[in-house]
């Protein structure tokens, strides 16, 4: 009989991950190892192989809680009804709101994941493109020629994921451009410069 869950499992999992989520970004993936998580995280080495059973499980799941609280913002946000302009805009607010607080787990999805083994990295990249699937979807609806042209919908949808993901490398709470400021400038530059996009590529 399989041995009961204690009451504070999903807890001490949280707190395994925040500390490996610090370790992570701070000493990077391959300078650091479950020691160093352990050690954050104030449990014994034991007591962490409970929860995890090897340091790519702990990045793995570090990914995986990051992509799916995004996943979970945007289904939050898209509503049908919206104007496709204010659902596109609406989508790039929850992804920049979503990251105001995840800055460290960006960075290791971003830098550590292909670390991982092939079949770990899978289940990751298909979450990935799910949320790549939401913003073209959206992208397509605000520029309905956009649609008719499907070499372009990957091209276009990437160079608004290049706005959004690196904002992070200069962005400052603290700055004269607010997240909000910030979501509408991104859209405007892609709505405006996709319409030129095609306005070009009629030409061609």
């Amino acid at each position: 009989m399989a041995r009961p869950r204690a009451h504070d499992w999903q807890d001490k999992r949280d707190a395994i991950l925040r500390a490996a989520t610090v370790v992570f970004a701070r000493d990077g993936y391959h300078g650091s190892g479950i020691n160093d998580v352990a050690a954050e995280a104030a449990v014994s080495k034991a007591n962490l192989y409970h929860y995890y059973a090897n340091k790519d499980q702990l990045l793995h799941a570090v990914i995986h809680d990051h992509l799916t609280s995004i996943v979970a913002a945007l289904d939050a946000a898209v509503d049908p009804a919206l104007d496709p302009e204010v659902q596109l805009h609406a989508l790039i607010s929850a992804l920049l709101n979503n990251y105001q607080h995840a800055d460290a787990q960006h960075r290791i999805q971003v830098h550590d994941m292909g670390a991982l083994p092939d079949d770990l990295q899978t289940s990751l990249k298909a979450i990935e493109r799910d949320i790549v699937a939401v913003f073209a979807t959206a992208l397509c609806r605000a520029v309905p020629a956009l649609d008719a042209e499907r070499n372009l919908v990957t091209p276009v949808t990437m160079s608004l994921f290049g706005m959004l993901n690196w904002h992070y490398m200069w962005f400052k709470p603290r700055g004269k451009m607010s997240r909000e400021a910030y979501s509408k400038l991104a859209l405007d530059l892609i709505l405006g410069g996709t319409e030129r996009a095609m306005a070009e590529h009629r030409k061609t």
